[in-house]
């Protein structure tokens, strides 16, 4: 079967199995082998409902980020959203926050959680030098798979998401025959603020669905694959994590806090020794892996969506003409990782990525309610997610709940971050009218 190439210049070669696994992929990351435990020691049992509750709020997101998806199908994701309905400026913030605020620092973290959980096993990874050329060669090879297409890179994360799922599974299998029912009541409902402060974290464990989108200019029937892929990837999320936190809770309720930083493999240490945690160590690992490969396949697209409408760099906007893929914008954003990943700058950066993933989401929820009113033909049939604006203004409201409870340092360096961005286009853009003015005059 022949791909469809887009106007973009890329293939369409990703379908709902494809989106749907590289979501599942995205959002199960490093957190949750830790996850457990953080929401059992502060909620009891009771830790089900929030995952409950979070899943709501990320639902009503997921579904906006559905519907927008199915109408606007060229590259750039949340970018190409944001700039459809807002306009360029919007476009450039929004680009900005997403790619550096959030992406490059997040995945610059996570590369150095890999380094630490295989340094557990192998203590050479906590030597810098050998740490660094580490680094190199795992991003080497993610921008190399990147570079070669969009279907072999779908593959990849079609594979590590099933290998990081089958220990997961396993844990929730063969953990039931060890749960404890007396380990899963609870005595009285957790304070307010205490549940405030856990479900704040557990939103987080569901972020990250939207990294895939930004391959948006590369799916089949984007109509169809956005919405479904989005609403089966949440799904399956939601159903892992409440039944890894049941069995973990079940499996060693009390004594949860004697093992705060590994609760999986402890629970896989119960079922069959302690072969279980090493294999959850590298299970770790994989899944850090899968979700820093999801991130370069994905967003070097905004980038490159971005260089198509005269934002960024035109270098960026190239596409390789054997691969069909923006390879000098995958190998940008590569190197930009490799960088921050080996120097250690993200962690003094990585007070901006709460607050940057926060401002994505509401731009986006925005967005689709501004889409929404505009006509669209008869024969343009595109999702559009039920209740009018119910999901519209739960998403609102809890993006607004969350940037609450951000500490004044991340409010006041995203909003620094947010007139620097502003400063950067109007430069570029007072720029690009000189230049236009000043060749004519010249000829």
């Amino acid at each position: 079967m022949v791909n469809e190439t887009t106007g973009e210049g890329l293939k369409s070669v990703i379908g709902v199995p494809g989106l749907a696994l590289a979501i599942i992929n995205g959002i199960i990351g490093a957190g949750i082998f830790a996850l457990p435990a953080i929401a059992g020691i502060q909620l009891g049992a009771f830790a089900i409902f929030g995952y409950i509750f979070c899943s709501v709020m990320m639902a009503a997101i997921m579904l906006c980020y559905a519907e927008i998806g199915s109408k606007v199908t060229t590259s750039g994701g949340s970018y190409a959203y944001v700039q459809t309905a807002f306009g360029n400026l919007a476009g450039y913030i929004i680009n900005w926050l997403y790619f550096f605020g959030w992406n490059v620092l997040g995945s610059a973290a996570v590369i150095n959680i890999i380094a630490d959980s295989l340094a557990i096993l192998f203590p050479v990874f906590l030597d810098p030098l050998l740490r660094g050329l580490f680094f190199f060669a795992m991003i080497g090879f993610m921008i190399l798979v990147n570079v070669l297409g969009a279907k072999q890179s779908i593959s990849v994360v079609k594979l590590i998401t099933i290998i990081k799922l089958l220990p997961l599974l396993a844990i929730i299998i063969f953990g039931f025959s060890q749960v404890k029912t007396a380990n899963l009541h609870w005595e009285h409902l957790p304070p307010l603020k205490t549940f405030s402060n856990t479900a704040l974290m557990l939103f987080f464990a569901f972020a990250g669905f939207e990294t895939t989108l930004g391959v948006s200019g590369e799916f089949k029937n984007p109509k169809r694959t956005v919405p479904l892929g989005i609403c089966l990837g949440g799904v399956v999320v939601l159903i892992v994590y409440i039944l890894l936190q049941t069995v973990t809770q079940g499996v060693l309720g009390a004594s949860m806090a004697t093992v705060k930083d590994a609760p999986l493999a402890a629970v896989a240490e119960k079922i069959v020794g302690p072969i279980g945690a090493t294999i959850l160590l590298f299970t770790a690992a994989i899944s850090c892996f899968g979700c820093v490969f999801s991130d370069i396949m994905s967003t070097p697209r905004a980038l490159f969506a971005g260089a198509n409408d005269g934002l960024f760099p035109k270098f960026l906007s190239k596409v390789h003409t054997k691969y069909a893929t923006p390879y000098l914008s995958v190998i940008t954003y590569g190197a930009l990782i490799f960088i921050f990943s080996v120097s250690g700058g993200f962690k003094q950066l990585a007070v901006l990525a709460s607050a940057a993933i926060l401002l994505v989401y509401l731009a986006v929820i925005l967005a689709t309610v501004k889409l929404r009113k505009q006509q669209q033909p008869s024969a343009e049939k595109t999702f559009k997610a039920p209740g009018g604006l119910i999901f519209p203004v739960i998403g609102i409201a809890a993006i607004i709940w969350l940037l609450t409870s951000l500490s004044k340092w991340e409010i006041l360096s995203t909003i620094i971050f947010i007139a620097i961005v502003g400063v950067m286009y109007f430069i570029t853009k007072q720029f690009k009218k000189d230049k236009a003015v000043t060749i004519p005059a010249s000829e």
